[in-house]
């Protein structure tokens, strides 16, 4: 049996949902492919295929076993089109996980120029704030703000991230506005706690050489960012957010800058990768355009001291090549 050939027989009967136009896409008659989906069953001891006289749907085991072997043959194909003139127009089904922040407000804005350049690439956008395994779940590459702790993976960085401390005008009327750091302690903070570990940021602080960690003790502590942006607007309290996701609720006075010349340490942005897969064409082309898009973001750059009305930035150089986490 040519397994490789079964597997991109059974891929096309699910992605088109029937023998009759898997056969027309993969330009093999459909009997031939019927016996390879036939053949395959039978190499495997397993049913993939539910058979009806109208319709053909994917068994339990079908669905786990299809994942498998769309990864296979994109891994097949990525291989082949790394010694191909075809790597000058990379394609195929391409799967990102990014921060649900990072991808409504940098990204999604900015993707009609990726599919401009690379219209043969699909490209699965997956949004969300909580840990991911990239290998069991089958991602290509992933965005993470900090630094990567895990020796598995590649990291490129991509950007600097650098947040900024803000409330209400509301918030502040009734409470004050702090002028130093440690003011913060007789004023309500909302904290943030990562997914993976559930350990609670402190927030750091620095200005003209001096140094402020304040450990935050919250009636509210979130652990996504649209959650939390929401918990500011609503004014409960005084909260720490991207510059990137903050600068829109500054333009339209949502939200007003505190402490603006006490800056936080700037946190680094990565693509990440496993250390064991090929980089393929389509994930270094999207690597290279997402460093392009935050070259060229303000919200990605460095900001300098602040006051309560603007922001002003000037440009940071983001390290170039792929280091090892």
């Amino acid at each position: 049996m040519d397994t490789i050939k079964a597997m991109r027989a059974f891929v096309g009967v699910v992605d088109t949902g029937g023998f009759t136009k898997a056969a027309e896409l993969l330009g093999t008659p459909k009997a031939t492919l019927s016996a390879s989906v036939s053949e395959l069953e039978a190499h495997l001891k397993v049913r993939l295929l539910h058979r009806t006289t109208r319709r053909v749907s994917v068994t339990a085991d079908g669905a786990a076993y299809y994942e498998r072997c769309v990864r296979i043959l994109e891994d097949i194909r990525d291989a082949e089109e790394s010694f191909s003139s075809r790597q000058a127009n990379p394609r195929g089904r391409l799967r990102v996980d990014v921060a649900t922040a990072v991808a409504s407000r940098l990204l999604i804005p900015s993707l009609h120029t990726f599919f401009e350049r690379y219209p043969d690439i699909q490209l699965e956008l997956g949004c969300s704030d909580g840990p991911l395994n990239l290998l069991s779940d089958g991602v290509d590459c992933a965005l993470r703000g900090g630094e990567i702790e895990d020796q598995s993976m590649i990291a490129r960085r991509v950007g600097t991230m650098h947040v900024v401390t803000c409330a209400t005008t509301a918030y502040l009327a009734k409470h004050g506005r702090p002028q130093h750091p440690q003011d913060l302690r007789d004023h309500v903070c909302l904290n943030y706690f990562g997914q993976r570990s559930g350990h609670l940021f402190d927030w750091d602080f620095s200005r003209d050489g001096q140094r402020v960690t304040l450990p935050v003790s919250s009636p509210l502590t979130l652990n996504d960012t649209n959650a939390y942006v929401d918990a500011c607007l609503a004014g409960l309290g005084v909260g720490r957010l991207p510059t990137h996701v903050f600068n829109q609720y500054l333009e339209c006075g949502a939200l007003e800058i505190v402490l603006g010349e006490w800056m936080s340490d700037p946190i680094p942005f990565h693509v990440v990768y496993p250390s064991n897969r090929h980089l393929s064409p389509k994930v270094r082309v999207f690597v290279e355009w997402v460093a392009e898009i935050f070259e060229h973001h303000a919200g990605m750059q460095l900001c300098t001291r602040l006051n309560p009305n603007q922001c002003d930035w000037i440009r940071h150089d983001n390290a170039e090549g792929a280091v090892t986490a």
